[in-house]
């Protein structure tokens, strides 16, 4: 195995944060930003659904930049593209959304090459390293968007912009000393490789999961608090709740790694499909339960348990069904590109529901199905031991 640099667990842990916070916690000030920029907050709604779209458009690049320039080289370059495009969001309406696109493409590129970095330098210790960065991706998440609020209040916007932009930068700063010890894929293996994963089953089945669990997240986290305050409770109520939602998550993220590594594909199997249909009671609730604060918190928690840790098994399951770095880049690459292009149009479809038939049941039943096909993915996936 190829030394890795004193700095690649710290260099890990600060990927982690950066990989959701500088889009997160931006729904939470847009009208601080409409209002400053004199514009419409209906127009910048886009912002949030942009780096989906790029999620979706840049993870196949991913594992042949990779190829070409090494994992650790290429992380590098997309820190300071990164640190760039976040900056550019304080220049006013055009940088905003420029900005924005480059943070969408920069954090895809983050999404698919951080399993191969951990399988790379640490393959005894899958289910750690996955643990770490999963867990500071959404505590970071989280903090960010509780503080977005309060620092603009007291600043502005652009302030808020510009903290993000230096732990961004801060992160580039501890990852430069990686790039001396830089891993890079056997080019031989790369066409043939590509081309059979399109044919492998369980590989496909994998794609339709990463974007039935993205839709089930984004879908959750987008409509919950309209859901809760068309049903009667307050704005305050309904934020108490997504709050819980989010934290919920946290937990999950941190143990989901540990206990699934240890695990064979058949357990794996089990212990997926129990959570998963935790989800179904949680939407059954939705659908029955009356309008009372504790049920409906409990019905955010049951929700959450679930979504918590659906995202860390797709994660851990990129190095764990692979049998190379190389493999892992290229099967994550395929999946993020097919199932963020689902979840870029799956809530924003379902949040119709409500105006067309004038109830969100139709909602919950869409989700029902989703959970029943995601479940349905997961027992192809743990038929094979490696995927590629």
């Amino acid at each position: 195995m190829k030394k890795q640099s004193l700095f690649m667990v710290a260099g890990i842990i600060m990927l982690g944060v950066v990989m959701r916070a500088p889009f997160t916690a931006l729904p939470a000030i847009l009208t601080d930003i409409a209002a400053d920029l004199g514009v419409q907050v209906s127009s910048l709604g886009v912002l949030t659904s942009i780096p989906l779209i790029m999620f979706a458009l840049c993870s196949s690049l991913a594992p042949r930049l990779a190829g070409k320039l090494g994992l650790e080289k290429l992380m590098a370059l997309v820190l300071i593209i990164m640190t760039i495009g976040s900056g550019m969001r304080a220049s006013g309406i055009v940088g905003l959304f420029v900005g924005t696109v480059l943070l969408g493409g920069t954090i895809a590129f983050i999404n698919v090459l951080l399993p191969s970095i951990v399988t790379a330098n640490f393959p005894k210790k899958i289910g750690l390293y996955t643990t770490i960065y999963v867990t500071l991706m959404g505590v970071a998440g989280t903090t960010a968007s509780m503080a977005a609020v309060p620092v603009v209040t007291a600043t502005s916007w652009q302030t808020f912009i510009y903290l993000v932009t230096a732990v961004i930068f801060l992160a580039l700063l501890i990852w430069l000393p990686n790039v001396r010890h830089n891993h890079r894929f056997e080019s031989n293996q790369e066409k043939s490789s590509g081309q059979f994963l399109w044919k492998n089953k369980a590989a496909l089945a994998f794609l339709i999961f990463g974007g039935l669990q993205s839709v089930l997240f984004y879908t959750e986290i987008t409509w919950l608090p309209t859901i809760a305050q068309s049903i009667g409770f307050s704005k305050a109520e309904a934020g108490f709740m997504s709050g819980m939602y989010n934290l919920m998550a946290i937990p999950m993220s941190m143990v989901t790694p540990a206990i699934l590594s240890r695990q064979t594909k058949d357990g794996r199997r089990w212990i997926m499909l129990i959570i998963s249909a935790v989800s179904l009671v949680g939407l059954a609730l939705m659908a029955l339960a009356p309008v009372n604060i504790a049920i409906w918190t409990a019905i955010h928690l049951i929700l959450s348990f679930t979504n918590g840790a659906l995202f860390p098994y797709m994660m851990l399951g990129f190095t764990l069904k692979t049998s190379n770095p190389q493999a892992t880049a290229q099967l994550s690459g395929m999946v993020q590109t097919g199932g963020y292009l689902i979840a870029a149009f799956g809530p924003g479809l379902l949040g119709y529901s409500f105006p067309v038939f004038g109830s969100w049941l139709p909602l919950i039943l869409a989700l029902a199905v989703v959970t029943l096909v995601m479940m349905w993915t997961i027992v192809l996936i743990e038929k094979e031991e490696i995927i590629l």
